[in-house]
């Protein structure tokens, strides 16, 4: 018989807010239900278990008889319950009084719901800073669980991490845990004799061993394939079994009994870092190919276990220098924790800073905040719950504040913190963010009644694992049972075609030059020629306020073709009002000259291929479903809208335009395959351009974003308290559509106060 072993078989039950309805379901009844089930029925077994809180308010509201058998099994002693952050943020990406409420939020939540002590916290895709440590010990918490790979960056071996550690900062220490890589991949793929062989072989090595394994519970049921071989052919009841048979030297146990019983191996201080495969998948895609062929290369080379012990992969932060639009959220989850804890401050407190606190908290959930193998920040619902969440969030402070219907106002600050100064302006019915050193672009448009930011979108840029769908479009795989790792599966035919790379971020007012021939389908895949940098270009800002109106005007000038011109946008807002009028101003151009100019908007959250989601005319006739593409000529109105969501967004020119419209759809990876993703209804009102006599043009349009529909059904909130998407559809009246007043045209822009330079 092999020498004692304990064993810390740890999940990690997670599904994120805004996550469909039908997803939790699944995840349930694929793996929560029937492990729990399963597991009952070995009576002398431990485990310790993580449920996020996203989740866990879901089980408790659809499922609390699951709740209750689970608090029964901590009762008993067999399950220890871990606690963390509420709403699953990676810590890294908090402040440090998020940090701390959201552990001792759902500690308590935690508790009063299922008994016991909360001793120690699942860190949340094992992103670790050793900063954290002196915020956790605040939250009392005693313990987590990471990677090995931590501490092998920390210059431990293998034959090392036999136990767990001590870590300390500022004075403060908490115990840290090595869950071990190969049991991840060996759960639930392994073979029970390959298994029983591991435990034993690592017990005859180590005395008083602590093995750990700490993954997700998802791959036990619900990752493509499991739940056959998990319950089908009985894989974990095998596991058990196994187990419960050599339990006079396999011991299953909980964090919390090896702590008390076992002193730290000593003390270690940690690099930042997270796992493996997440330190590869913040690296450019040129680096994470670079790496693979390299370890495809020294496979078979003596030396590359050696060497990857040097091999250090990304920084979790950098994911949102590789994906700005993560770093918009971010920037937005910031300015609301900002103004919550300003209001907190101030004494404010009750029901609805609560409720705002909730919703910061849920709108901090990861998921959307970085990308691998699932499918992350690609998946547009879990952007738009996010922001739904900050937008709420903001509407619940305003109530708190007492602040009227008709209020109007603008600040300038460096909101995403990159050293520039962008514009907000606001009223009740919209936030309009502007970044005048990016183009002059909006990149963020909240409809407030609805909560939705129509600037949530995503550029089309290259994945490393793109080089796999160009190269094979038929996706071929071992028919096992596999780690999602390992998988090349195509969930629609022809991806290999659908590749594409933007040349710009997709926002609105996106300014631009092209060929005055330029072909469609050079617009739509993004292949089209730009004859300036305009659309990248820094503008010079300056903002008007009056008690009637904000102004926001922006300048440039630079290399059209082979002239230098001069361009201004003029952005007006008034009060109580969900309109935006845009005035457009062509200077210093040669007489001569006939220019191609288009400026592109991009509305999010608005998806195709829905009936009740499409595309209108002035008449209110349907164009076609959001997924179309469209090439018009010669129009004055265009409207997008979506009846699920409650809104309609028109635009009207002045003077007529040609429109391109066209869906931007991403190729991503997801832990079901690659996909074709839409991302955004891109729209480009477009001109053929003569200037007059004195070498200018002008134009004017209107975008009104039109709530009346949602307004109709009393549903200011599209998420339920649990920030879970109700895919409900309702029929709603008939929506009323209001005349529209011209823009202000930039002749007119006002004087009444001294203008705000902003540099």
């Amino acid at each position: 018989m092999p020498r004692p072993v304990r064993l810390i078989f740890a999940l990690h039950n997670h599904q994120p807010i805004g996550n469909f309805e039908n997803v939790f379901e699944q995840a349930y009844q694929d793996s929560y239900l029937p492990f729990l089930g399963v597991f009952e029925q070995y009576d002398g077994l431990k485990i310790a278990l993580h449920t996020s809180g996203s989740l866990m308010e879901w089980l408790d509201d659809r499922h609390p008889e699951y709740i209750d058998r689970v608090a029964k099994l901590v009762q008993m002693g067999r399950v220890e319950i871990i606690g963390g952050p509420f709403y699953e943020p990676i810590l890294a990406m908090l402040p440090s009084r998020d940090r701390i409420g959201q552990i001792q939020k759902y500690r308590k939540w935690l508790e009063n719901r299922l008994g016991g002590t909360v001793r120690g916290m699942w860190m949340p895709e094992r992103v670790w800073e050793q900063s954290f440590v002196r915020d956790l010990a605040e939250a009392d918490m005693e313990y987590t669980i990471l990677d090995d790979c931590h501490f092998k960056n920390a210059c431990l071996d293998e034959e090392q991490l036999s136990r767990h550690y001590l870590n300390e900062d500022d004075g403060r220490t908490m115990s840290v845990f090595p869950g071990s890589e190969r049991l991840r991949y060996l759960l639930p793929f392994g073979r029970i004799d390959e298994l029983r062989h591991f435990f034993a072989e690592y017990a005859e090595r180590h005395e008083n061993a602590v093995l750990v394994h700490g993954d997700d519970g998802e791959k036990f049921g619900t990752w493509p394939d499991t739940y056959r071989h998990v319950y089908g052919e009985r894989w974990l009841h095998n596991f058990f079994d196994m187990l419960r048979d050599n339990a006079d030297w396999l011991i299953t146990t909980t964090p919390s009994e090896v702590i008390d019983a076992l002193p730290p191996l000593g003390k270690i201080y940690l690099p930042d870092g997270s796992y493996r495969e997440m330190t590869e998948w913040v690296m450019p895609a040129e680096r994470q190919n670079e790496l693979e062929d390299l370890q495809y290369d020294m496979a078979h080379d003596h030396r590359l276990p050696k060497i990857k012990k040097y091999l250090c992969g990304g920084y979790w932060r950098n994911f949102k220098v590789r994906y700005p639009e993560t770093d918009e959220m971010y920037s937005r989850m910031m300015a609301v924790s900002l103004r919550l804890k300003k209001a907190m401050d101030d004494g404010h407190k009750g029901k609805t800073i609560d409720a705002a606190q909730d919703a910061l908290y849920r709108g901090q959930c990861n998921c959307s905040y970085w990308h691998g193998a699932f499918g992350g920040v690609y998946l547009p619902h879990l952007r738009n719950a996010v922001y739904h969440q900050f937008i709420k969030a903001d509407n619940l402070l305003d109530e708190t504040l007492g602040r009227n219907d008709t209020w109007l106002e603008a600040d300038v600050r460096d909101f995403n913190f990159d050293g520039h100064k962008e514009v907000r302006i606001a009223n009740n019915e919209l936030f309009a963010w502007f970044s005048p050193h990016q183009g002059g672009t909006m990149y963020e448009l909240d409809v407030r009644e609805i909560c939705h930011n129509l600037g949530a979108t995503l550029a089309r840029r290259k994945e490393a694992y793109h080089r796999l769908v160009i190269g094979n479009n038929h996706g071929q795989y071992d028919d096992a049972c596999a780690s999602i790792h390992n998988r090349v599966v195509f969930k629609q035919e022809g991806l290999n075609e659908r590749v594409q790379y933007d040349q710009y971020a997709r926002k609105c007012f996106v300014d631009m030059f092209y060929d005055c021939d330029v072909p469609f389908e050079a617009v739509r895949h993004g292949r089209q020629r730009l004859h300036s940098t305009l659309h990248c270009s820094e503008y010079q800002a300056m903002l008007y306020h009056t008690d009637s109106h904000i102004q926001l005007v922006m300048k440039t000038e630079g290399q059209v073709y082979d002239a230098r011109i001069k361009l201004q946008k003029t952005i007006t807002m008034t009060p109580n009002s969900p309109v935006l009028r845009v005035a457009y101003h062509l200077s210093d151009m040669p007489r001569d000259y006939r220019l191609h100019f288009a400026t592109e908007l991009n509305f999010a959250g608005l998806p195709g291929g829905a009936g009740d989601r499409y595309f209108f005319d002035g008449d209110r006739r349907s164009l076609g479903h959001l997924g179309s593409s469209l090439n018009l000529k010669h129009r004055k109105h265009i409207g997008l809208s979506d009846e699920w969501l409650g809104v309609d967004v028109s635009l009207d020119i002045l003077s007529p335009a040609d429109f391109y419209a066209f869906p931007v759809e991403t190729v991503s990876q997801s832990e079901g395959g690659f996909e074709l993703v839409q991302q955004s209804v891109a729209l480009q009102p477009h001109w053929i351009i003569t200037p007059d006599k004195h070498g200018c043009w002008s134009t004017e349009m209107t975008l009104t974003l039109d709530t009346s529909r949602a307004k109709s059904r009393h549903r200011p909130h599209i998420l339920d308290d649990t920030g879970i998407v109700n895919d409900t559809r309702i029929n709603a009246n008939d929506l009323r559509i209001d005349t529209l007043e011209p823009a202000l045209p930039e002749a007119h822009l006002s004087r009444e106060t001294e203008p705000e330079p902003i540099l």
